[in-house]
């Protein structure tokens, strides 16, 4: 349970939707995380929506190039207006894309598909802007002032939009398996904190990083799935500190466990697992695991 706050903030618990609420409650045992129907539900409306207006985008594109691009003279707020138009229908659907994805992330098992759900938006946008860019530089129906400006205008557009499509650090299902199997072997339970303004959650109340001052001055208390929801990126990086401030100082982190919790090596669950003797197999404890349990 999330310990008492250390100033004055007011503790709201997040009440989890069938969403938020994954079914790899067991993550800690070591199962892996796997959205909800609801969840993935809400993930494919989100694709479709995004394909939609990636379509649009690329119907723009296509409009642009065969009506607009043909006209003598060329009509250069039209032109402007629909590379404007393209951008801004290719960031929507990256927007809708990259939300899809937190709901329903690819596994990096699986590397081609991991790399193509995360990157589409950058793919689709670079789709929707390359032909036209070159066109427009290629086009006979324009000057060389005209071709820059609005070559210019495409491309930083196109830069711009490129941006929100690519996915740097793209969730995954590994990341969240350890994400919630780490807070499960920690604190027992799939219970974090966290403020509305940050980009990370926290393993409980008592925690600095979530009693530091915040315009709502309200700390939040859910799942780890609840936390994603929220916004959250990952779970703290700060988790030799927030042991001893949440009460579990006598709980030691593995050596690896910053690259665990990046996402750059994988969680393995029993070396998180503290406090439970092995077994010979004959079931029975040895004496050296009776000594310790004394």
């Amino acid at each position: 349970m999330a310990q008492a706050p250390k100033s004055n903030k007011k503790v709201v618990r997040v009440a989890s939707s069938n969403a938020s609420s994954s079914e790899a409650s067991a993550t800690g045992s070591g199962a892996t995380w796997k959205p909800t129907a609801e969840a993935k539900k809400k993930a494919t409306t989100f694709r479709i929506l995004a394909f939609v207006l990636w379509i649009l985008a690329i119907a723009g594109e296509a409009f642009t190039i065969f009506y607009v691009l043909r006209q003598v003279p060329i009509k250069m707020w039209l032109l402007i207006v629909m590379i404007v138009v393209i951008g801004i229908l290719a960031i929507a659907g990256s927007l809708l894309w990259k939300n899809a994805n937190k709901l329903d992330p690819a596994s990096k098992k699986d590397t081609v598909r991991f790399f193509v759900q995360n990157q589409l938006g950058l793919i689709m946008t670079i789709i929707a802007f390359l032909p036209l860019i070159i066109l427009i530089f290629t086009n006979k129906n324009m000057d060389g002032k005209q071709k820059a400006i609005a070559g210019s205008i495409g491309i930083v557009v196109a830069l711009v939009a490129g941006f929100f499509g690519f996915s740097s650090n793209a969730p995954s299902v590994e990341q969240y398996t350890a994400e919630t199997g780490i807070v499960q072997a920690i604190t027992g339970e799939d219970e974090v904190t966290w403020t509305k303004g940050g980009s990370v959650y926290h393993l409980c109340a008592a925690a600095s990083a979530v009693n530091k001052e915040s315009k709502d001055g309200q700390i939040y208390v859910g799942t780890s799935q609840d936390a994603r929801d929220a916004g959250k990126e990952r779970l703290t990086l700060q988790l030799d500190t927030e042991l001893k401030e949440c009460g579990y100082e006598d709980y030691v982190l593995p050596e690896n466990w910053k690259a665990v919790v990046k996402g750059d090596e994988p969680f393995v669950a029993d070396e998180w697992a503290q406090g439970t003797p092995a077994v010979e197999e004959s079931g029975e404890p040895t004496d050296e695991e009776t000594t310790d349990s004394e």
